[in-house]
């Protein structure tokens, strides 16, 4: 067995980044890796593939973020959302691509552990060709990087807001 690298937290954002909104995870992988913070981990990808088992298992808590089809362009901006994962044994792993369920239960039957994990889905309208972000894909982008440092810096968990109301 291998050992991993252990970090308290893992930030996983993946899409394809020349897909427009589709590559606010990988934008809010990146952001975080910048911030340069002591026991924290931030992977970019175009998707999620079995390799990133390893990380997860020397992880604590692992933050999957994604863009998602959101709100019609023209209408409310939706919110992000954050959803607590577990490990999904029903479904079988496709050689080259996974989702983050299926990568956790890789985990576990690895190495023996599986992190706790979440996912920060952000909304998306705009997934045709280019680089450049919607407003409302921004917006999340902007949301889940003010949530994800008051994460790190201990001022709330994912569940809960700061005062300890429901997020």
């Amino acid at each position: 067995m291998i050992k991993a690298r252990t970090v308290d937290y893992l930030i996983i954002g993946y899409g394809n980044t020349l897909r427009g909104d589709d590559g606010a995870g990988p934008r809010v992988a990146e952001a975080v890796a910048g911030w340069g913070l002591p026991n924290v981990r931030a992977i970019s990808a175009a998707q999620l593939t079995p390799e990133l088992a390893e990380a997860l298992a020397g992880a604590e808590v692992v933050i999957f973020v994604d863009a998602q089809v959101g709100q019609a362009a023209g209408g409310p901006a939706a919110s992000i959302t954050f959803e607590p994962l577990a490990a999904d044994d029903e479904r079988p792993l496709e050689a080259h691509r996974s989702d983050p369920r299926r990568l956790l239960a890789l985990t576990r039957w690895l190495y023996g552990r599986c992190p706790s994990a979440w996912l920060i889905a952000i909304p998306g309208v705009c997934f045709d060709f280019g680089e450049a972000l919607s407003a409302v894909a921004q917006q999340g982008v902007d949301e889940a990087l003010r949530r994800i440092r008051a994460l790190l810096v201990g001022q709330q968990n994912l569940a809960y807001g700061a005062r300890g109301e429901p997020a």
